[in-house]
């Protein structure tokens, strides 16, 4: 995959602020949060599939190779209760390809299925329950952490398990699936259920700060690749991190450092003080259109520019994102920027 520069302390940038006159109060200005990315690169990976060893119909070797072979510079082999030990596959690891350990904690309550995948797990992590919902995603989430593993919300709308109100009422997890290819995940919603992206920005408008993932939830790697099977190769993300190693890529995705995707690329992603700007990678005669998206989901700009640019002005939205879609119908999601101010000159 093409690797652009762009370290990685949130640092607040304040350039370009006008200063009160001496003696004079100034009503504070949101500027956005800035991170310090020089020198990262781009590394395109998938944080969910599986394998034989729990409901995949290949072995771990031939689910990796897959992936290594289409251009991914890492894989998390997320089996349902079961830890695949990237050590016994260390001949496909080089420079370009990376396997993370990892574990898809599955378990449910009242029925409804509660999975929630732990990276850079050292072994298994037994799946936990409670006697709430929110109890038993959060001691899932609790057993990654536990172990310093990363954990990630999987497919809340998978049989309609659980919804906003219930997710925002979780604590210490930071990724949550927004797109999942398998084809028995309602991405979109329907009925009087709202699809991720409106859980998303629900969750986001009050204050959660949390990032989407998309990802394959990959189980068929033979015979046809059709839209009624879960293939691989559906939706991925692209982390930006100092290097293609497992702490890098994990400190870059717990800070939002990375875009998710069902096909568009990005170039990069330049954020100031006042600016966000996406560097969108052309694609044959695909057109793109961006939309720039702020509290409660509020579209606060749309471009078909190239590179697609949002001015901050007076804007006072918390936080704002991005969306561009290709006239082919794939999306790249821009992780949120945040908000925050310099407080008022005396």
């Amino acid at each position: 995959m093409k690797r652009f520069p762009l370290p990685f302390t949130l640092v607040l940038a304040l350039v370009g602020l006008a200063c009160a006159a001496p003696g004079s109060a100034q009503s504070p200005r949101a500027v956005f949060e800035v991170p310090d990315a020089q020198g990262m690169r781009w590394f395109k990976g998938n944080t969910h599939a599986h394998t034989l060893m729990s409901d995949g119909d290949s072995p771990p070797e031939e689910v990796a190779r897959w992936y290594k072979n289409h251009g991914y510079n890492f894989l998390v082999l997320s089996d349902h209760n079961v830890f695949t030990d990237p050590g016994k596959l260390a001949h496909l690891v080089d420079s370009a390809f990376l396997l993370i350990p990892g574990e898809e904690l599955t378990t449910s309550f009242d029925r409804r299925p509660v999975h929630v995948n732990g990276l850079n797990l050292p072994h298994v992590v037994e799946p936990r329950t409670d006697s709430t919902l929110v109890g038993t995603i959060q001691k899932n989430v609790d057993a990654v952490r536990e172990v310093d593993g990363v954990p990630h919300i999987n497919h809340p709308n998978f049989r309609w398990a659980f919804g906003k109100e219930i997710l925002a009422k979780i604590e210490r997890d930071k990724l949550l699936e927004i797109f999942n290819g398998h084809p028995l995940v309602h991405n979109e919603g329907g009925g009087d259920s709202p699809g991720m992206e409106e859980i998303w920005d629900y969750l986001l408008s009050r204050g959660k700060r949390i990032y989407g993932i998309a990802v394959d939830d990959a189980h068929h790697f033979k015979e046809e690749f059709a839209a009624a099977r879960s293939n691989p190769g559906r939706g991925w993300i692209a982390v930006k991190a100092a290097s293609l190693e497992t702490k890098a890529l994990m400190r870059s995705l717990e800070a939002g450092l990375f875009y998710a995707s069902t096909g568009v690329g990005l170039e990069d992603v330049a954020i100031t003080a006042t600016t966000l700007e996406i560097r969108i990678l052309p694609r044959g005669d695909f057109k793109f259109r961006t939309a720039f998206i702020g509290t409660n989901g509020k579209v606060l700009h749309e471009t078909s520019a190239n590179p697609a640019v949002f001015r901050l002005g007076s804007n006072r939205t918390g936080y704002v994102r991005a969306k561009v879609k290709d006239s082919g119908g794939a999306v790249a999601w821009v992780q949120p920027v945040f908000m925050a101010r310099q407080p008022a000159a005396k």
